[in-house]
């Protein structure tokens, strides 16, 4: 197996070390990812600007962009062999709900997809990163059902793990995303200069946390695996709209 790993967080991050150390056992790693935290990056490609592609310490790549730059470069052209997954990840804090559509973790995913591979975001659903073992534990037995049983066509799968001890996780449950509250906060404040500025601080509770969703999925100890589609087309409004263009 040949993985293209990326994240959000950064490729110092220690999501993106214990993913790598998940996946080793499986095959061959390549690792390119953000230089910073681009956390909200969402699907933003850069394209203002030349992207510089640096090497660590640890062979970890990094780039002076976004998620969906490091996937797009790897699938593009920078990788001498298509890999068999893109896996984004793991990323410190949830990504569940409408979230997802500002996510730098799931954007990574989704740009694997859009080429064709397999697809699998992993996030830990909770801030204190103290149990990434059991996020490791899960992509570990994600990653060989899919050796055993390869889906066609390829899946794209944001999972959401809880941020607790790998014995006390009830397994994995099959969900939707839920939605969360429509508004998020903003705080002002003044700059040094005294100029008000405004920090868009935390989304608000969940809005819909049905049995079915994510977020009830995780708050009841359950890693949820959601499978997403990145096909915007309303289908069931597109014969309305026609017949409203008939009477233009």
């Amino acid at each position: 197996m040949k993985f293209l790993v990326s994240n959000d967080d950064g490729y110092l991050a220690p999501g993106i070390i214990a993913l790598t150390e998940a996946l080793s056992d499986f095959g061959q790693i390549t690792v390119l990812a953000p230089e910073r935290e681009r956390s909200g990056a969402s699907n933003s490609l850069t394209l203002n600007r030349p992207i510089s592609i640096h090497i660590a310490g640890n062979q970890f790549q990094y780039v002076d962009g976004t998620p969906t730059d490091c996937v797009h470069l790897a699938m593009a052209g920078l990788l001498p062999y298509k890999p068999d997954m893109v896996i984004s990840g793991i990323n410190h804090g949830a990504n569940m709900g409408d979230d997802t559509l500002y996510s730098g973790t799931v954007a990574a995913a989704i740009e694997g997809f859009l080429f064709g591979i397999p697809a699998i975001a992993i996030s830990m659903a909770g801030k204190s990163g103290q149990h990434f073992a059991t996020a490791q534990a899960v992509i570990k037995t994600l990653v060989a059902h899919f050796i055993a049983y390869p889906s066609q066509p390829a899946q794209l799968l944001n999972v959401n793990v809880p941020d607790i001890p790998f014995s006390q996780l009830k397994g994995m449950k099959a969900t939707r995303l839920g939605r969360r509250h429509q508004e998020k906060f903003i705080t002002p404040m003044k700059s040094p200069r005294g100029n008000t500025v405004y920090w868009v601080g935390e989304v608000g509770k969940a809005k819909d946390a049905a049995h079915d969703t994510d977020f009830w999925a995780c708050e009841n100890g359950f890693a949820s695996i959601t499978p997403l589609t990145v096909d915007l087309t309303a289908i069931d409004q597109v014969q309305r709209v026609a017949q409203w263009l008939a009477k233009v």
